[in-house]
């Protein structure tokens, strides 16, 4: 059992990897400078008249960040989190021997489909940014799929668009809800 549970971290370490990897690969900026640095006042000021940097300074140094998927990150972050807790409380139920084999079954469909979820969204993520969209959240949860995208453009043909590449990928099934986020 302990080869098993290696491996499927191994597994889940390599799928966020690659995820991790085409999502700042199909990113339209290249993130250069997404730690906090510390650089002289003329160069930060040039940066942040082009719009990339924010800047804050302090005794004589200035410190700048970029700021502009945090917002997209955090709540990955935070998504990625919740499922991790649900799927080790699963596991614990699988490795259980005290209790029946339907719920240890049950328990591993359960992991096996929330493997499956998080693999869609992170398609659909790619599918809409690829369709010309700076970034793009896709939250499902069984009965509701939620998507924010990053665009300056909201429109009712643009959401319909995004809901049919959901409803090829996900199938009918789902209800599908577009909120747009303007680009900062």
């Amino acid at each position: 059992m302990l080869l098993k549970k290696q491996t499927v971290w191994l597994l889940t370490m390599l799928s966020l990897v690659v995820v991790l990897s085409v999502y700042y690969m199909t990113s339209p900026d290249q993130r250069q400078q997404e730690l906090a640095t510390t650089e002289e006042k003329e160069e930060a000021v040039t940066q942040e008249e082009e719009g990339v940097i924010s800047e804050t300074e302090t005794e004589g140094e200035v410190i700048s960040s970029v700021a502009s998927d945090e917002v997209f990150d955090a709540l990955r972050l935070q998504l990625d989190e919740e499922r991790s807790k649900y799927k080790e409380e699963l596991r614990d139920i699988m490795a259980s021997t005290e209790l029946p084999s339907e719920e240890r079954g049950d328990a591993y469909d359960k992991i096996q489909n929330l493997d499956q979820v998080a693999q869609k969204e992170a398609v659909l993520e790619t599918l809409i940014v690829a369709m010309g969209y700076d970034d793009a959240l896709v939250r499902a949860d069984g009965e509701r799929v939620r998507i924010t995208v990053k665009s300056n453009e909201p429109s009712a043909s643009a959401a319909n668009e995004i809901i049919q590449v959901v409803k090829t990928e996900l199938g009918q099934m789902q209800a599908v809800a577009v909120e747009f986020q303007p680009n900062e």
